[in-house]
């Protein structure tokens, strides 16, 4: 993506000149020098995710050296619910950076050029805890978890519920902390106690690491509890413009700010907010970055100029589109959310946000469903048999369809099928769904925010598919650039955390950092056709609308 620099200018087609030493004055007396950045210090990121955790350490250029990846154990204890044991994530961190740090001392580094560390999170999972013991008192409810619909549905019905779009720029919906918070306290009695009593603790699972890492009950003063204002504006307590908790939210969802915790709201990246290491190989160490995931994604493809974009093709798509330095409320069926506050007297970063839901996940239907593959990737292979899709449109709406047609009632069509329809032409058209669902967003934000696209910056497991990306090119009429380096996600905590370090002293600091090797997909076709395709996508659309009726479900 492009730097700081004239967004125009394509930073994406080869390395730039290197950044001219910072001189910022850092707390401890550091000063962020170029020798700083490339020679001397390292940063680390924990990167917690949905299925695994993993520990990362990146030299000044933002290249890994080290890492150490563990997955943990999913939690279905009934249909639609999903948690996590708090305690088996935070052991699983830990793990991961004894054995990244090791990795990294026996390739003959020292630990203590290690500056500081980032985290970065899976977003919106709720956890509870004691504040007088620091346990957990219930298992982590996880973002996809849907046992508040009904919950949501009590809510939407609720005065006030027309306003919280526009404080909070999420609408209500089963994904947001705050009505898992809800659920918790009315139907766990050891949560409904503590919330009586005072004694319960809230917060996001980089609250929840925060706080264990430095020591969790045994800190002083209650200990270090905060938050970054990315993983905030997920819970639908916080104001999206003064970032801080509103009481109108609050009392909305019905949380007395009395009886409970909250995580204080900082910026994203500072030198003393986040504490320290309590124990371990890094005991001592600063944490001094936090970044929810999908914003961490962004900053680690440096996606900070207004117009500039990231998707991350994973089992679904996540979009985050720069919008600057003032929210967009979206009239299109986006979220608005906070893409970074890197503090210093910065102005915090705004995005709008859409997902797909299926993306991977309809590659790895055609994988373990109906057998076209032995793999993903072999998906992929197959759909480079034929030259185009043969006239098939697949409107992969499993679950209905996500933003921005929020189409409820839709279920998976293929279209155009023929005597001529092979297996690579049904490849093609899922690889190709992606690829229409995520211009149809793009185009969204564009309207929503009045800023031009300048290109797609890419990372996921299906940015690996060459076909898939150059699809995307043509489809979205945009360069597509795909790093070399893919672990963006974690590089987006270390950056936040290196800035706060003298690491990198500016946002100009971080033009050189991952540029080497990256790879643009420019788009080759001609706008006639490619509007004219598009077309053909939104009548498939149409098309696939309706299927599920109201009598079905009952």
């Amino acid at each position: 993506m492009a730097s700081e620099r004239d967004p125009k200018r394509q930073r994406v087609e080869e390395p730039g000149a290197e950044s001219p030493p910072a001189k910022e004055r850092l707390p401890d007396g550091i000063t962020a020098t170029e020798e700083g950045q490339k020679n001397r210090w390292f940063v680390g990121s924990i990167d917690q995710g949905t299925t695994s955790s993993r520990f990362l350490i990146f030299n000044g250029d933002g290249d890994p050296v080290a890492s150490h990846q563990i997955e943990f154990e999913n939690l279905y204890p009934e249909s639609g619910w999903h948690e996590h044991d708090p305690l088996e994530l935070l052991r699983s961190v830990e793990k991961c950076i004894e054995g990244a740090v090791a990795n990294f001392t026996k390739a003959g580094n020292d630990i203590s050029r290690i500056r500081s560390v980032g985290i970065t999170n899976q977003r919106e999972t709720t956890i509870v805890w004691d504040t007088q013991t620091g346990e957990p008192l219930y298992n982590a409810v996880v973002w996809p978890d849907t046992r508040t619909k009904h919950l949501v549905r009590e809510l939407r019905n609720k005065e006030g519920a027309d306003d919280l779009l526009n404080l909070c720029g999420l609408p209500l919906s089963t994904y947001p902390s705050s009505v898992k918070l809800l659920w918790l306290i009315e139907n766990v009695e050891a949560v409904k106690k503590a919330y009586e009593e005072g004694r319960l603790a809230f917060g996001t699972v980089d609250s929840w690491l925060i706080y264990r890492l430095n020591g969790g009950a045994k800190q002083e003063n209650g200990g270090i509890h905060v938050t970054d204002a990315t993983n905030a504006s997920r819970t639908m307590f916080m104001n999206l413009r003064t970032l801080q908790y509103d009481d109108k939210l609050l009392s909305f969802f019905g949380i007395d700010k009395s009886k409970i915790a909250l995580p204080k709201i900082v910026p994203s990246s500072d030198a003393e907010v986040f504490g320290k290491f309590a124990a371990g190989p890094l005991k001592g160490l600063p944490i001094t970055g936090c970044l929810g995931d999908q914003s961490s994604a962004l900053v680690g493809q440096c996606g900070f100029q207004p117009g500039q974009a990231k998707n991350t093709y994973g089992t679904g798509c996540f979009l985050l589109y720069n919008v600057g330095t003032e929210p967009v409320i979206s009239k299109s069926g986006l979220l608005a959310t906070v893409a970074y506050d890197f503090g210093k007297g910065r102005k915090p970063v705004y995005a709008l946000e859409g997902s797909i839901a299926v993306a991977g996940a309809g590659v790895k239907f055609l994988s373990q469903n109906l057998g076209f593959a032995d793999s993903a990737a072999k998906v992929a292979e197959l759909a480079e048999t034929v030259p185009d899709n043969g006239g098939v449109f697949f409107v992969t709406a499993f679950s209905g369809l996500f933003a921005p047609y929020w189409i409820d009632d839709a279920k998976g069509t293929l279209f155009g099928i023929t005597q001529h329809t092979q297996k690579g032409h049904i490849a093609r058209a899922t690889l190709e769904a992606t690829c229409y669902q995520t211009k149809a967003i793009l185009d969204a934000m564009a309207l929503d925010s009045h800023h031009a696209l300048e290109s797609l910056a890419v990372d996921g497991g299906l940015s690996n598919s060459d076909l898939c990306m150059q699809t995307q090119a043509d489809v979205s009429g945009i360069p597509v650039v795909r790093p070399a380096m893919r672990e963006t996600t974690a590089l987006g905590a270390a950056i936040a955390a290196g800035l706060a370090t003298g690491v990198w002293g500016e946002l100009r600091d971080l033009d050189h950092v991952n540029q080497v090797g990256r790879r643009v997909f420019m788009p080759k076709l001609e706008e006639r056709r490619r509007e004219r395709l598009y077309a053909k996508w939104q009548q498939a659309v149409d098309m696939s609308r309706g299927w599920v009726k109201v009598e079905d479900e009952l």
